[in-house]
């Protein structure tokens, strides 16, 4: 996978645009803020999420969804449980993931933030093909962007304490940060 700094989009992943999304009044790319997400809750590879992101959720489908529907959200990325990867914005822009939020003292954290959504929720392990494909994406986004670095990678959970808990406790921090540097160092 290889992303095109000029239009912020990745090569072999799922395209799936999402109108959710406006420009970053900066440019500035140098956090990284991993999610979970499933839809309908504790329910996995429903396509839910996709039709989601582009307002398209079937409100009369689950009774989860009405109070969900009129929501205007998104991420840059969404990473199945099998390690399908779908982006929804390009990484050039802002997507509407973060909310009200704050890391570093800095507020408004989709400002200078990507989002990447994995499919799960906070009462359950992430499977072995995420962990995978979260490290290939980034690896590639840690390239691309110099301001962005290992230790500029965050939960919801951290910056929107008391509000949001994602990725949950199940997310192997330890993992991914020592997958990275590995990586990184060329080992």
């Amino acid at each position: 996978m290889r992303l095109d700094p000029a239009s912020g989009w990745c090569d072999e992943v799922r395209h799936c645009p999402s109108p959710n999304f406006n420009e970053r009044p900066l440019g500035e790319v140098s956090l990284l803020v991993i999610h979970n997400i499933s839809l309908p809750p504790g329910q996995f590879g429903t396509g839910k999420v996709q039709q989601f992101f582009q307002n398209r959720l079937p409100v009369d489908e689950h009774p989860y969804f009405a109070g969900i529907a009129q929501l205007t959200v998104s991420a840059h990325f969404l990473i199945e449980r099998d390690g399908d990867v779908t982006q929804f914005v390009s990484c050039n822009q802002r997507a509407w993931h973060a909310g009200v939020s704050c890391f570093d003292g800095r507020e408004n954290c989709n400002d200078f933030s990507i989002g990447i959504e994995l499919e799960g929720t906070d009462e359950l392990p992430f499977s072995e093909a995420q962990y995978q494909a979260l490290v290939e994406v980034t690896l590639e986004l840690l390239s691309a962007y110099p301001d962005l670095s290992v230790e500029r990678i965050c939960g919801h959970c951290d910056i929107a304490p008391g509000r949001k808990t994602d990725p949950g406790p199940f997310f192997d921090w330890q993992r991914v940060r020592a997958a990275l540097r590995s990586k990184e160092s060329g080992e």
